[in-house]
């Protein structure tokens, strides 16, 4: 088994764990200031980002179900076909794995993702995002993942690049 299926499963399991603590701890919707522009706020999300197509009456469950399957089984046997000096790529696919997994677990269990990280961003020129829309450890993990892969690419590009001119 490749090491970084390890990093995947820490993130599903503390993803999981922080959404049962915040079930089990607070009322939907309430909101609890940890620190200025901090808060949690125990929100259930039916959509995907943002709430997208929430309200569109339960078949986005299955359909974005079927869509984590899918991404979860390329970026495992993309994970499993890395060499292992790839220590950014694997780490990158392996938080969006992670977080991939974490949130569909919500999805096919309760028919909806749990959400608790409710942050203020005052410095945006747009109101519409603030307060940005709650999120959880698994979105963190995948936002993570990307801006690691989105680095990967440039790295790899830049080196790339480098080697062509000489």
């Amino acid at each position: 088994m490749s090491r970084w299926f390890w990093l995947a499963a820490l993130v599903v399991l503390a993803d999981q764990a922080t959404k049962w603590a915040v079930v089990a701890t607070m009322q939907p919707y309430s909101v609890i200031e940890l620190i200025p522009n901090l808060n949690l706020t125990l929100a259930f999300n039916e959509g995907a980002a943002f709430s997208f197509l929430a309200g569109a009456g339960g078949w986005q469950r299955w359909v974005f179900a079927g869509f984590a399957v899918l991404i979860s089984i390329a970026l495992a046997v993309w994970i499993r076909r890395l060499p292992p000096r790839e220590r950014l790529l694997g780490a990158s696919l392996s938080l969006i794995l992670g977080g991939a997994v974490g949130n569909l677990i919500d999805r096919v269990l309760l028919g909806h993702v749990i959400d608790f990280i409710q942050v203020y961003l005052p410095f945006l020129p747009w109101q519409m995002f603030n307060p940005w829309p709650a999120f959880n450890v698994a979105d963190s993990a995948i936002s993570i993942g990307v801006i690691l892969l989105l680095l990967h690419i440039l790295l790899a590009d830049d080196g790339k690049r480098a080697t062509t001119r000489s």
